[in-house]
């Protein structure tokens, strides 16, 4: 190359291509964790608003807890309860005075584990060993 000739050699340019795509490799999974982490938040926030829907609800139904179509007929919950919500799917059964609400992951990139709640408002991990964590199947989520 001559003195006169300005820009970079293909070597400089494949060398900083090999370097974005190193920091790319590291960047990833921690990037993919992260968003699991904010789906399963977002899945206890929101059992926590079903909690808070069930006792409005229960109040202007002679007690009766709901199960999510009533709760959205009702308003007190947001219509997105009915689909899948933030990667997470949720459903209510009630019944005898007692619901049970779940939240469970639409697919495996979307949380690794699954919650549950009832009357008591305590927000638990799933009572099946694959979708808590080690030894916490059935416990509080702290």
């Amino acid at each position: 190359m001559s003195q006169s000739a300005k820009g970079f050699s293909l070597l400089e340019l494949l060398i900083v291509v090999a370097i974005m795509l190193i920091i790319a490799t590291i960047a990833i999974p921690n990037l993919l964790t992260a968003m699991k982490a904010s789906k399963e938040t977002a899945a206890v926030s929101s059992l926590k608003a079903i909690n808070a829907a069930q006792i409005l609800y229960a109040s202007s139904s002679g007690g009766n807890f709901g199960a999510i179509a009533q709760l959205v007929g009702a308003k007190a919950l947001d219509s997105r309860f009915d689909g899948t919500m933030n990667g997470y799917n949720f459903t209510i059964a009630t019944g005898g005075g007692d619901y049970t609400a779940e939240a469970s992951p639409a697919s495996p990139s979307s949380g690794r584990y699954a919650y549950y709640t009832n009357a008591d408002g305590v927000i638990r991990y799933s009572t099946v060993a694959e979708l808590a964590p080690e030894g916490q199947a059935g416990k509080p989520v702290h």
